[in-house]
């Protein structure tokens, strides 16, 4: 079993949705990375909050092996906050209120057990910390990369840096079209395999997940959902259901990628049917594995 690595953000979200609301919940992208890969090998994780975090909450990551060396709390100090309201169509929503707070300030130092993690997933954060992390790192066997569009536009020579020391670039296909010009995700996923990463996924939300691989295409259709309560979050855990699959195999091949990316596109249509981490705190792996045979029936058909 391969150990895993995630450097990322802890946060307070308030959500809106027409769903209901909740204030000040847990959040952040390590956070639902960790839930999420958690239920398939040991992840390490470094983040930082204030001490007006309640670190109880993430006692059910604890319990799963999540080991927390790496994350700090600043004494005095507020944690990151996000205030987010949802329209009827999930896709579209509204930030209310952003504040970084010791977030602003994060300097990401790994416990020398940390180094020799196998899988590195470097989340959402400022470029120069993801090539801050990628320097204190002995040698992992893969370096997964998520940004998005605010370090696409204002970091973008540290952002080429890190995308040349990627293995696997996770990004949806707005940000595709913005790393690269190309508003055919399938001209922008061959233009990025070229910059560095070997393997470039594109998520399309609802409409699921495209993999560009050296041995070609691959499609994972979403789970079809009558309602979603929270999409906070999606992207992260979809992150964390890819590397704690990737974590199980000896061999990372072929067949090995596309059922990461199946296990990715379960964990996330999990993620969204409650708000927060709620639905990760209870789900199972029988229910995972349920939803993934359910992905397979729907998509097989005789030639």
């Amino acid at each position: 079993m391969k150990s895993i690595l995630v450097v990322g953000s802890v946060a307070l979200d308030t959500i809106e949705t027409p769903r209901g609301k909740v204030d000040e919940a847990p959040g952040g992208s390590a956070v639902y990375f960790s839930a999420a890969a958690s239920f398939f090998a040991t992840v390490n994780l470094v983040g930082v909050a204030g001490d007006d975090f309640p670190c109880e909450r993430l006692d059910i990551l604890r319990e799963r092996g999540v080991d927390l060396k790496g994350f700090q709390v600043v004494d005095g100090g507020r944690s990151f906050r996000w205030h987010g309201r949802y329209h009827t169509d999930p896709n579209q929503r509204d930030t209310l209120l952003t504040e970084l707070n010791v977030f602003q300030d994060f300097d990401p130092h790994l416990p020398e057990s940390y180094r020799s993690a196998d899988l590195l997933f470097l989340a959402n954060i400022d470029p120069d910390l993801q090539l801050q992390v990628l320097d204190q790192m002995e040698q992992p066997e893969l370096v997964i990369l998520d940004t998005m569009n605010f370090w696409i536009e204002g970091r973008w020579d540290a952002l080429q840096k890190v995308i040349k020391r990627t293995d696997i670039l996770i990004v949806n296909d707005s940000e595709v079209i913005q790393l690269t010009g190309q508003p055919n995700v399938v001209t922008g996923a061959r233009m990025l395999s070229g910059q560095g990463p070997r393997i470039v996924i594109v998520k399309k939300g609802e409409h699921g997940a495209l993999m560009l691989t050296p041995e070609g295409f691959f499609f994972a259709p979403a789970f079809p959902l009558e309602s979603v309560c929270d999409p906070t979050g999606a992207g992260d855990t979809f992150a964390g259901g890819f590397t704690g699959w990737l974590a199980t195999a000896d061999e990372i091949d072929e067949q090995t990628l596309r059922r990461a990316l199946i296990n990715a596109t379960a964990l996330a249509s999990f993620s969204v049917e409650d708000f927060s981490i709620q639905r990760l705190e209870t789900l199972t792996l029988p229910e995972i594995e349920q939803r993934i045979t359910s992905l397979s029936q729907m998509t097989d058909y005789e030639l």
